[in-house]
């Protein structure tokens, strides 16, 4: 009885050994076979939204999604960002989330955008797509394209000799710009012309009801709205914003942008001859002595149509000045010098010995002895405005150039 008693108390001390073995031994977790993307894809309604989809399944609940974005934006540091999707927990799952632009601001036509998910299930497991590239494009016309160099056209009205005049006056833009200044583009711009103003504005978020068009520098696209019984101005304005694109491919930096003379300055004297109602605001305030200092015209210029006008001859005649005195080689390294942060006194300091006072000194002894044996009347001066005043608004427009962003977080204009 005793030795039965013995082997049963053993029998039990090593089950008990081998239960409190296995309970101190991690428990293994049930691993899916494999998380699987079923569904990944992105839909465009331009101008108002892009939506992302995606589906997915596993052997176990999915717990975590997340969608990862970047645009495809000229910039010194890539920015990502983040959006963590909001679902229920399941093995099958289906999750969609759409990019409202009218909050935070819209994409040109042409744009892009890479984005790519993460999949994480309730085991840890993870799997992470392989980056895709949507094109924003508005699909609402058909549109034709021409490419000449580094300059592509895209038009949807009219024939191809429209958009053959265009190039032509694109590329005439460009010789001239690299002979008054060696600048030249360094990437591919995009030029989108639709058929009239409406057009334009109805691929825009929030535009006035003035806007003519809009460049997107850090894009390297411009929209502009060109009626073919409006061709001479179309092509005047493509050559003011192509030089602002080349320009600022120039001189990209992060740190400083240019002094708003010299940008609309290059702009403009690249057109060609200084619109005679624009000479006659600055021969008048020459010989009214209230021109606007250099210093002051560094800042964005003044919303009163008077004073904007003013602004944009002085800014053609401190670029005139600069090229016809000092040369073409100057003005490139003065261009160099921006892109390499510098001040803007530094950079005239550096490049020609003055600074903006300075410019301004010698720039009103030139303009002066330009237009002192002028004379103006305001009587003569009111009918030329009359041409000018819609083509200026238009251009204060299309100056308007988007900026720096920090995605998902500022947008500007």
């Amino acid at each position: 009885m005793i030795k039965k008693a013995s082997i049963f108390a053993l029998v039990v001390s090593l089950f008990l050994i081998l239960l409190s073995s296995a309970c101190t031994q991690p428990v293994e977790p049930v691993l899916a076979e494999q998380l699987a993307i079923l569904d990944n894809s992105a839909e465009v309604e331009f101008p108002d939204k892009l939506r992302f989809n995606l589906s997915a399944e596993s052997d176990v609940n999915i717990t975590d999604v997340r969608l990862y974005y970047t645009a495809d934006q000229e910039s010194y540091a890539q920015v990502t960002s983040e959006v963590y999707i909001k679902f229920v927990p399941d093995a099958t799952i289906d999750v969609q989330w759409t990019w409202d632009m009218r909050k935070t601001g819209g994409f040109p036509p042409g744009s892009s955008v890479e984005y790519w998910w993460t999949v994480e299930d309730i085991n840890g497991d993870k799997i992470e797509t392989t980056p895709v590239r949507v094109q924003f494009d508005d699909n609402r016309y058909s549109w034709q394209s021409l490419t000449e160099g580094k300059v592509t056209i895209y038009w949807y009205k009219e024939g191809q000799s429209f958009a053959g005049e265009l190039m032509l006056a694109a590329q005439q833009a460009l010789a001239r710009l690299v002979e008054d200044t060696g600048a030249y583009p360094k990437k591919l711009v995009k030029i989108y012309i639709y058929a009239n103003t409406w057009d334009l504005q109805g691929a825009m978020i929030h535009p006035q009801e003035w806007t003519g068009g809009a460049t997107f520098s850090r894009y390297g696209i411009i929209a502009i709205g060109i009626a073919s019984n409006n061709l001479q101005w179309g092509k005047s304005a493509i050559a003011h914003e192509l030089t602002h694109l080349v320009v600022h491919q120039m001189t990209f930096n992060p740190y400083n942008d240019l002094p708003r003379w010299l940008d609309e300055g290059l702009a403009t004297y690249t057109e060609g001859p200084l619109e005679p109602a624009l000479e006659g605001h600055l021969s008048l305030a020459v010989a009214e002595d209230r021109l606007i200092s250099v210093r002051s015209l560094s800042s964005p210029f003044s919303a009163y149509p008077q004073q904007a006008y003013l602004s944009y001859a002085q800014s053609y005649s401190l670029a005139e000045f600069l090229i016809t005195s000092y040369g073409q080689d100057k003005m490139l390294e003065l261009l160099n010098t921006f892109s390499e942060s510098s001040s803007y006194d530094g950079a005239l300091e550096k490049v020609y010995g003055f600074d903006m006072d300075g410019l301004d000194t010698l720039w009103r002894d030139y303009v002066t002895k330009q237009y002192q044996e002028d004379e103006v009347t305001t009587a003569a001066l009111l009918p030329a405005q009359t041409g000018t005043l819609a083509n200026l608004a238009n251009r204060l427009l299309l100056d308007l150039r988007l900026p720096a962003q920090s995605w998902a977080w500022r947008w500007a204009w």
